[in-house]
């Protein structure tokens, strides 16, 4: 069961990514990025119920966890950038 939500949310930040990338406005690419940014904290909060419950060593999803850390760095500097751009 928790396998198949982090496959979800995690595969889900691709989708939202690819969509942003073909945004039609700043408005809408924000939209998009910020849907990812949930999911993004989805995959993260899935991860540690994994390594909580002891499913899989943390160690194994270290690379995992840290990966999602540093995309959610990236969607947020993204997101503000554009609002800058935006001045909003």
């Amino acid at each position: 069961m928790l396998g198949k939500q982090l496959l979800r949310s995690g595969t889900s930040v691709g989708a939202h990514y690819h969509e942003a990338c073909r945004a039609k406005s700043d408005a809408d690419f924000i939209s998009k990025v910020e849907g990812g940014l949930q999911e993004l904290d989805e995959t993260v909060y899935w991860l540690e119920l994994i390594t909580e419950a002891n499913i899989m060593g943390g160690e194994r999803l270290k690379a995992l966890h840290q990966e999602a850390e540093e995309l959610i760095a990236m969607f947020v500097t993204m997101v503000k950038n554009v609002k800058t751009k935006r001045g909003t």
